[in-house]
């Protein structure tokens, strides 16, 4: 048996007995109440907000053991209140032919069909009828009357619901205090974000204003190299005047007379007269021992030295 489509609004009519859907558009569905259990209830709230944190309780003795997800509507001045299993949902929609990506919105047949006045066939064996208010499936040998379902005189209503696929596995609650974490998380980054930035200002600010009042270079690379320049001249000025310590420290005897000592690209020259090739050697170890590198001759009655720096 097949029932008639809305072919306005692509609207199909799913129980667990339907026969495969033979259509690749997208649709809506109802569903018949073999997929949910609603029951109606009067509360002292009046947000619906506040009774959502109510729903599991206000169902503890009525469902099997599984995962469910819930709704409520308001009924005049009573409440709707349903529970669903995601995974059941959409494991019917794809053994009766129907992908999620083809699901635009999902209806409770107890809100779309509440207006009928009589039982509705909804295939071959079962039809639904309302009885209290409250919509009911019963094989359809229980009923002396029944007719099929037309559902092109469907109109719609605001009250759908939207099935998650991982709603089998994944609580609300789990979800909100992973949002919430997430949030956190996102607003910790944020304030570190600003806080980092505003550091980095005010340091940029601080160097802009040290540099300007040093009289340094504008850039930090120039002001590296500039570094490294003065760092060579250092470490050649330092030798130097250790080396000139050394040099003139030297006890020579009353033949022996230092005639040069001159500074040049980084080298140091000596020139000793009346200096002997033995005095040199006992002179040399002393230079040596003080980590000097130099090179020696002797040229003209004189002892030359190349010291480097």
């Amino acid at each position: 048996m097949f029932l008639k489509f809305n072919e306005h609004n692509d609207t199909i009519f799913l129980d667990t007995n339907s026969e495969n859907f033979q259509t690749k558009k997208r649709v809506n569905v109802i569903l018949s109440p073999s997929l949910y259990w609603v029951k109606k209830v009067s509360l002292p709230v009046k947000s619906i907000r506040k009774i959502r944190t109510l729903l599991p309780s206000l169902f503890e003795d009525t469902l099997p053991p599984g995962r469910y997800s819930y709704q409520v509507y308001k009924s005049g001045d009573d409440f709707l209140i349903f529970a669903y299993q995601d995974k059941v949902i959409l494991n019917t929609l794809k053994n009766k032919g129907i992908s999620q990506a083809q699901v635009k919105n999902v209806y409770f047949a107890q809100n779309e069909l509440a207006h009928i006045e009589k039982a509705m066939k909804i295939n071959d064996t079962q039809s639904i009828y309302l009885q209290d208010e409250l919509l009911v499936l019963v094989p359809t040998s229980w009923l002396k009357d029944s007719t099929e379902l037309d559902m092109s005189s469907i109109h719609l209503s605001s009250n759908h619901i939207r099935l998650r696929h991982f709603g089998h596995i994944i609580s609300d609650r789990s979800i909100y205090m992973l949002y919430g974490m997430f949030s956190l998380l996102i607003l910790i980054l944020a304030i570190e974000y600003f806080i980092t930035m505003h550091k980095i200002s005010e340091t940029t600010e601080m160097r802009e204003n040290l540099f300007a009042k040093n009289s340094l270079m504008p850039t930090m690379i120039q002001n590296r190299s500039l570094l490294q320049e003065y760092k060579g001249v250092y470490s050649i000025q330092t030798k130097f005047r250790e080396y000139v310590s050394y040099i003139l420290s030297l006890k020579l005897t009353k033949d022996q007379r230092l005639e040069l000592l001159s500074l040049k690209n980084k080298k140091l020259y000596v020139e000793f007269s009346g200096v002997s090739k033995g005095d040199a050697l006992n002179i040399e170890k002393i230079f040596k021992s003080k980590g000097m590198e130099f090179i020696s001759n002797f040229k003209n009655n004189s002892w030359r030295l190349e010291i480097k720096l």
